[in-house]
């Protein structure tokens, strides 16, 4: 994490917490340098957006961007030439179910995503000559994650008074979902991922990302 917290994880001496920033090429030199030799490298880090596109300043999607596709792809070079060397290793990318069906007022946080889904899937064909494997991991809507709240300041003024009948319908909607995704189906769907051996690329994590898989 950005700034590690003790209390997050309980305490274990098979267990540690580096400071990482992904935006960062020199954070990410140190981590790896701290971490030694990596067998699954799982891409979870992300910030969230919601908000009209018409109002979103480009340097806002940009910083999206920064995190959530660029961030992944630094993360990812960086690790590769250890895993191509020992012909081993898994990459999981985490991305959203926001890929799998349409959603409203996220599209620069869809079009983060969706960069990474194609970057993967090709990414896959291109570490397979080399024994390394390449996953999707597809979370639902988790609103234990606090997506909104981490995202507020990014926020602010991307909900103008001409687009309140619709947000309003859609955070509504949001209030009542038929199923939701808890933080235990993400875990499970990255260590199902980083374990498979079928050559599965795509692992929805959820109910409601498995039944948005199933209806794609």
């Amino acid at each position: 994490m950005r700034t590690p917290r003790d209390g997050v994880l309980p305490r274990s001496d098979r267990l540690r917490v580096l400071p990482l920033d992904v935006t960062r090429p020199g954070s990410i030199a140190s981590a790896l340098e701290a971490s030694g030799p990596i067998d699954v490298l799982v891409n979870n880090a992300g910030v969230g957006l919601m908000g009209a596109f018409e109002v979103t300043p480009m340097t806002t999607v940009r910083d999206v961007f920064e995190t959530n596709t660029f961030g992944v792809m630094a993360m990812t070079q960086a690790v590769l030439p250890q895993f191509r060397a020992r012909r081993s290793g898994v990459i999981v990318n985490v991305t959203s179910s926001a890929t799998l069906a349409p959603m409203p007022l996220v599209a620069v946080y869809t079009a983060s995503k969706l960069a990474i889904e194609g970057f993967t899937s090709s990414l896959a064909f291109e570490l397979a000559a080399f024994d390394v494997r390449v996953k999707l991991v597809e979370p639902g809507y988790c609103p234990n994650t606090a997506f909104t709240s981490n995202g507020q300041p990014r926020m602010e003024g991307l909900f103008p008074e001409a687009y309140a009948p619709f947000s309003d319908r859609i955070f509504a909607s949001l209030g009542k979902p038929a199923a939701v995704t808890s933080e235990s189906d993400v875990a499970e769907a990255v260590w199902c991922a980083a374990n498979d051996s079928t050559g599965t690329l795509r692992f929805p994590a959820g109910p409601d990302a498995v039944a948005l898989a199933r209806s794609a």
